[in-house]
């Protein structure tokens, strides 16, 4: 690899944790000033759009905000549920994916109301489960998407809960990030992912991955999300 190669990975992938880094301000104010009871799901999401536009200058997002309270948090992504208000012991996480700058982030974090302690120890569940996934991509970052989602699923599970979702993650990138037309697999942690998370993308770069974990209690029907970067430090 030529030096111009590294110093330019080098840069990519700090315009990556840049956008991170912003997204990371911008959740610790959603929780400082917008999680609360009593307003709903969809008063949620828009505050948050406002407020990305008013205090980071954000005004795209690369993919649907996602705010869900209470049941709805057992539900993956691609699922629109009808709208609910949050109550005073809720649990619920938010999902966004603000464009800062052309970069793109996917930021993911779960709030609790309340003092439920079975709600506090599903949270509180979720980064060690994500950090556990990581080490074990990072001691073989060729491995498979499909390899990766089975060592979330089986993390999830030692620490006692569910994996919640069909994806443990997908790519990111500058806006939009690279995709290929009807590919719902290869650019995706999923059961199906056979190529090597190390692949370089058809420019000859390296492609950077977000890890999320969803976490599950079907029987209290609750879960709990968390999502970042996975691929740069």
């Amino acid at each position: 690899m030529s030096a111009e190669t590294i110093t330019e990975e080098a840069q990519r992938a700090a315009y990556l944790s840049n956008a991170q880094t912003k997204a990371l301000h911008l959740f610790e104010e959603i929780e400082r000033t917008l999680i609360r009871p009593g307003v709903t799901e969809k008063d949620i999401s828009k505050e948050i759009f406002q407020l990305a536009s008013d205090r980071f200058g954000v005004t795209n997002h690369w993919h649907k905000r996602v705010v869900r309270s209470g049941p709805h948090t057992l539900l993956p992504y691609a699922e629109n549920p009808a709208d609910r208000t949050i109550e005073a012991d809720d649990i619920l996480f938010v999902d966004l994916g603000p464009v800062f700058e052309a970069w793109e982030a996917d930021f993911g974090r779960t709030f609790v109301l309340g003092d439920d302690p079975v709600k506090h120890r599903l949270r509180d569940s979720l980064e060690p489960v994500w950090l556990a996934t990581k080490k074990e991509y990072k001691a073989n970052p060729d491995m498979t998407g499909e390899e990766l989602y089975d060592t979330a699923c089986r993390k999830a599970k030692e620490a006692g809960w569910e994996f919640g979702g069909q994806i443990a993650g997908h790519l990111v990138g500058s806006f939009p990030h690279e995709r290929i037309p009807n590919d719902r697999i290869t650019l995706y942690i999923a059961k199906g992912s056979n190529q090597p998370m190390s692949l370089l993308n058809a420019s000859g770069q390296k492609r950077h991955w977000i890890l999320e974990i969803h976490l599950v209690d079907r029987a209290r029907e609750i879960g709990a999300f968390y999502e970042q970067l996975l691929t740069v430090d």
